[in-house]
């Protein structure tokens, strides 16, 4: 067992162990709780409250009762109050970075980063509240005037993920919030301290009774059945796997909610003949490695021209082979634990099936003995057609190399998944970069870099990765219906 330093045992006192409905925190119904573990151990570090199916009808029954109000609730007053938050959580940063290193597992240098992503949500949306605009104006035929209003959507249930448990609760709770709609969330059962820790803030800092009510449950399905069946919702936001946001979608259909879905990804990542190949191999180290490839975003595919394949090789092995592995916590440590055993087992399913196709591994490709849920960091190359590893996200730290001879060829082998969210493309020729723009079919594109995310941006992918954008103005839009009103001619 792993031997909690004074600082981590007060973190943790910090973080609220019930549910968190209508501005109180509470006791689940049925009294059940559940640990949360830190994958770097596989310690306990907190045991905290289990909703179920009553929780659920209790948190959106709140919801509905402070909707009216909140809308109403000018923009400004609104916006003041994410700013706060920003700055309490910009103030209480290494706060935040430490209790995501010990749930989620991640390098602490990278938890502060997330922290940083996380906060800009919170600025972002606090400045868009005050832009909601519509517009006025006369109709074509010159008998009336149009008049477009926002409204907002209404009582919203958001469904966050394990891999980012700051930056993914404000990436939907801010908007929500900007826009004046009220909401129900629930944090992923493997990391929703962080999560419990940011509503802690939200009421600090003056959050109204009822806007924010958190759910934190085992139970996902017992939980969401009732909240999509009950017609007073009417929004469903979603971060997770494809298969798990097509039975959301359907379920969400009998009652028409409006749906955000930011679903699984295939990301290529394309090194052509011309790249700077300092620079590709420093975007290909960040966008495969971040957040110890457990990332929707993360490259997943490394599509290089034949003619620099064999560099790009020598040189990210040679890097991924010195990647320090351990704790999170620890000084130097780039890759940390995977979240569970579950995701070991896929990495080890993944390489070994590449390898029995043909493919090399060039450095690691085993799992590492506890404890923890520990993977090395890999290369593998001559990746072949048909390749579980070409289809599957792989949500951890391996790096996975085809060669191509054409542009034609790499283009057809990047759109060749049913994913598009996100495409790298690394090149020189500006013709070429503003081609991949086009043809590349993702929903973003990162054109030598290796890193996209960005709260002023609208973050979202097109075919199985999903329908909806977060962030940008784009973002406040999700939780937004424009209302149209006709009146007469004023000069008739």
């Amino acid at each position: 067992m792993t031997e909690r330093s004074a600082v981590e045992r007060d973190l943790l006192e910090q973080v609220p162990d019930g549910l968190f409905l209508g501005g109180r925190w509470t006791a689940a119904g049925e009294g059940g709780t559940f640990a949360v573990y830190d994958p770097s151990s596989g310690d306990e570090l907190k045991s905290i409250a289990d909703a179920g199916p009553d929780d659920a009808v209790a948190a959106l029954d709140a919801a509905v009762a402070a909707q009216a109000d909140w809308g109403r609730t000018p923009p400004r007053q609104r916006g003041e109050l994410l700013r706060r938050a920003f700055d309490t959580v910009t103030a209480r940063a290494e706060e935040f970075a430490l209790l995501m290193t010990m749930e989620m597992g991640k390098p602490l240098a990278e938890s502060r980063g997330e922290v940083a992503y996380a906060a800009e949500f919170l600025r972002w949306f606090s400045e868009e509240a005050v832009r909601i605009v519509g517009r006025y104006g006369v109709n074509p035929e010159g008998t009336g005037r149009t008049i477009v209003s926002q409204m907002p959507v209404g009582p919203s249930y958001l469904i966050t993920p394990w891999n980012f448990p700051l930056a993914m609760a404000t990436r939907k709770i801010a908007p929500a919030l900007a826009a004046g709609c009220t909401v129900v969330v629930k944090p992923a059962s493997l990391t929703p301290l962080s999560t419990l820790l940011f509503v802690k803030v939200l009421e600090e800092v003056g959050l109204p009774a009822g806007v924010v009510n958190v759910l934190t449950t085992t139970r996902s399905s017992a939980v969401t059945k009732p909240l999509l069946g009950d017609s007073r919702l009417r929004k469903l936001s979603f971060t997770g796997s494809t298969a798990v946001g097509q039975s959301l979608m359907k379920q969400a259909a009998d009652g028409m909610l409006r749906t955000s879905m930011e679903l699984g990804g295939n990301a290529p990542f394309l090194i052509f003949e011309d790249a700077d190949l300092d620079k590709a191999v420093e975007g290909a180290m960040a966008a495969k490695f971040r957040n110890i490839g457990q990332a929707c975003t993360a490259a997943n595919r490394f599509l290089v021209h034949e003619s620099v394949a064999d560099e790009f090789e020598r040189r990210v092995t040679e890097r991924t082979a010195a990647m320090p592995v351990g704790r999170g916590t620890e000084d130097g440590v780039k890759i940390g634990p995977l979240i569970d055993e579950d995701a070991v087992e896929k990495a080890v399913e993944l390489v070994t099936d590449a390898v029995e196709r043909g493919a090399r591994v060039l450095t690691g490709g085993s799992a590492i003995d506890g404890p923890g849920t520990y993977y090395q960091p890999t290369v593998v190359t001559d990746v072949r057609p048909g390749s579980k590893i070409l289809e599957e996200e792989i949500f951890g730290p391996v790096l996975s190399i085809t060669r191509f001879s054409s542009e034609d060829e790499a283009i057809r082998l990047a759109n060749s998944t049913e994913y598009g969210l996100v495409g790298y493309v690394y090149t020189r020729d500006l013709a070429r970069g503003q081609r991949l723009m086009e043809r590349l079919e993702t929903g973003m594109m990162g054109l030598n870099v290796g890193v996209i995310s960005n709260a002023s941006a609208p973050f979202g992918g097109i075919k199985m990765s999903g329908i909806g954008r977060e962030g940008g103005f784009e973002g406040i839009h999700e939780y937004l219906s424009p209302k149209y009103t006709m009146t007469p001619d004023p000069f008739a």
